[in-house]
């Protein structure tokens, strides 16, 4: 029996199998609203025999956007446009969908990867400003942010806590936090980011004061039955960055609060990172989570072939694996996966007749004749 294929609990959300599709930017929304593209896009991840779908990171606000086409959760027209995009996908496939809030802090204003990636200054048309911990930007040649003030932090929080109410609504069945990939709640956690003098910034403790208050204000907001977790980045890469001791404080910190899971990631808060690239790259770091903190962990980062990924579960480095360029690069890796394994995965009726002469019994409950 495959480990991978086993079904797994993230608090009281039940998902058939490990494999979870990880959040992954499409920049094709419009004022943050999804489009035929997400149409397309997610009901294609949808039917692909996946144990969970996390929704891209959806901004909690305009200024919150990587960039002017990120999918945001802050107006009615944003909720109205993912209700039709979701009600599609749950029509024709049984998989959960989860959403990963996020504000992108001092990275925020930026171009589409394929028009460069580089700041949108904000006197420049798609532009504003950004904002952050501290007045520090992401690159010594990109324009500062603004420091968060009391009142930009208790706006902030305000702004997650109604896109949790509308994921909701929604039926979005868990939350993730972007909390990783240098992003605002990360900015607040890495001391290369966080160079404040309040209750906010300096010590460990208190770095780690604003993204526990939004996990608590978030927590609060989502129904009980549903579970809400966080992505951390493991690592900064940098040397007197943000650390894997850092990351499990933080863990244990998050799971007395009621987080249902730790996902986790590495690196994105300063382009001064080094990293060491390799197959299966961060499982170290959710192996100590794991081992350290016992929440359910998910590891992710060039985690491509099937074999990989049951052994990463088997020798218990994580419980479940979360698949991003893979998956976008084969759509049925789950599929393709399970025939590896000799496990059952869920395919849609109307694709049964496709089942290899080889792996009879690959589709749960499939049946077909012709005359």
């Amino acid at each position: 029996m495959s480990r991978l294929f086993e079904p797994l609990s993230l608090g009281s959300l039940e998902l058939a199998n490990r494999i979870i599709i990880a959040p992954m930017c499409q920049y094709s929304a419009t004022d943050g609203a999804a489009g035929d593209w997400h149409m397309i896009h997610l009901g294609h991840l949808a039917l692909s025999g996946a144990g969970l779908l996390i929704l891209e990171a959806t901004a909690v606000s305009p200024q919150a956007r990587i960039t002017p086409q990120d999918l945001g959760l802050y107006s009615d027209a944003d909720e109205a446009a993912l209700a039709k995009v979701l009600a599609a996908v749950r029509a024709n496939s049984p998989i959960p969908v989860a959403m990963q809030l996020s504000h992108a802090g001092r990275k925020a204003s930026s171009r589409a990867p394929w028009d460069g990636g580089t700041q949108i200054r904000p006197d420049a048309p798609d532009g504003w400003k950004t904002e952050a911990p501290s007045a520090l930007p992401h690159a010594p040649e990109e324009e500062p942010p603004v420091a968060l003030d009391l009142a930009g932090l208790a706006r902030v929080k305000a702004d997650f806590v109604a896109a949790t109410v509308r994921a909701a609504r929604l039926g979005i069945e868990g939350v993730e936090l972007h909390g990783a990939h240098g992003y605002l709640l990360h900015q607040f956690l890495s001391p290369l980011a966080n160079q404040r003098t309040d209750a906010y910034g300096g010590s460990l403790e208190n770095r780690m004061r604003f993204p526990l208050e939004v996990f608590d204000a978030v927590r609060a907001a989502f129904p009980a039955d549903r579970p809400v977790w966080m992505r951390l980045s493991a690592t900064d890469w940098v040397e007197g960055g943000w650390d894997i001791d850092e990351t499990i404080a933080l863990s244990k910190a998050l799971k007395a609060r009621g987080c249902a899971a730790i996902h986790v990631s590495s690196g994105g808060v300063s382009p001064l990172q080094k990293i060491k690239l390799g197959s299966g790259y961060q499982v170290e770091f959710a192996a100590r989570v794991k081992a350290e903190v016992d929440l359910p962990t998910i590891a992710v980062g060039l985690i491509t072939e099937a074999e990989q990924a049951e052994t990463i579960i088997t020798e218990g480095q994580a419980d479940a694996i979360a698949l991003a360029r893979a998956i976008l690069y084969d759509p049925r890796w789950p599929w393709h996966a399970a025939a590896k394994l000799g496990a059952h995965v869920t395919a849609p009726k109307q694709y049964w007749r496709c089942q290899p002469r080889d792996y009879p019994d690959l589709f749960k409950a499939a049946s077909f004749g012709q005359r």
